[in-house]
């Protein structure tokens, strides 16, 4: 059964976190950094770092203007740093072949360097009211359960997960991409992957999985992510070195963050190769763009 978007919208109206990046003044530049941001990482991360971010560089040319160390710098704890560079390729692009100005539709965003499909069509739906089906995480589950009446969507589909959406989209643009906004809303607080709060849930009586009997889920166990160790772990407390100063830094300052010498030696490689470190011509290493 399709999900009522009356109902759904009228809860979201009413009941949405009141975000930055969703209020009427925020920019479509302002959706994309937000967008990017909140990849892989909690909204009370992202909110203080957008708010700098959106004053440092409030259109795309200014980001562009800047180095990639500097980006690097102000991109901060927020974690998976590659993100940083392809947000600053994306905005030289706009900047150079938009006019300064964040493109509204979804072929045209999904050919700016590091946009993928769900951020090009979550600009389209959050910034210009364009009717597009947005899929992430919490919109898979919500249409899982209420929907299939799943307890979870399982591995993920791009062609079938696409379909699903689009199928209970309202045809109105203006409505279906306040529902797109509402449906991740109520997957992100309400209809939680651990502990939903079915009693809150505004489509609760037409739930179907709810109806089933909540159903547990019954595909492969998911993998739960570990980070202590890991080479992310160790890639981050290299960059936070790099971070902390503003000259290139010997090798030896890079040796004491962790004392596994093959894999910090990896982790340093592949930073090296990522674009988010390079090597003086007197071989010490910094952030990218900052030192020749």
């Amino acid at each position: 059964m399709p999900i009522d978007s009356e109902l759904l919208i009228d809860w979201f109206d009413s009941c949405a976190r009141d975000l930055p990046w969703r209020r009427p003044e925020c920019t479509a530049w302002g959706v994309l950094v937000s967008e990017i941001m909140l990849q892989q990482t909690p909204v009370a991360r992202v909110e203080p770092i957008w708010h700098e971010w959106l004053a440092r560089w409030p259109v795309p040319s200014a980001l562009a203007a800047a180095s990639q160390g500097e980006v690097l710098r102000a991109w901060g704890k927020l974690g998976y740093p590659r993100r940083a560079l392809r947000l600053h390729a994306a905005a030289t692009a706009i900047a150079t072949e938009h006019g300064d100005v964040v493109p509204s539709d979804v072929d045209t965003l999904l050919s700016l360097p590091g946009i993928g499909a769900y951020t090009a069509r979550a600009v389209a739906a959050f910034a210009y009211g364009k009717r597009a089906p947005v899929v992430d995480t919490n919109v898979r589950r919500v249409v899982a359960r209420a929907v299939h009446g799943a307890g979870d969507a399982g591995p993920p589909s791009n062609t079938r997960d696409m379909a699903d959406v689009s199928a209970i989209l309202p045809l109105d643009e203006a409505r279906a991409a306040r529902f797109s906004a509402a449906l991740m809303e109520l997957g992100a607080v309400v209809c939680t992957a651990r502990s939903p709060r079915c009693a809150d849930c505004p489509v609760y009586a037409d739930c179907a999985w709810q109806k089933a009997g909540r159903p547990a889920y019954n595909g492969p166990a998911k993998a739960t992510q570990k980070y202590a160790g890991t080479d992310r772990h160790v890639r981050g407390l290299l960059l936070d070195v790099l971070r902390g100063t503003a000259e290139p830094v010997w090798k030896a300052s890079l040796d004491v963050v962790w004392p596994d010498t093959g894999q910090r030696d990896r982790c340093l490689d592949s930073l090296l190769v990522d674009g988010l470190v390079e090597q003086t011509a007197d071989g010490r290493f910094a952030l990218p763009g900052e030192h020749k």
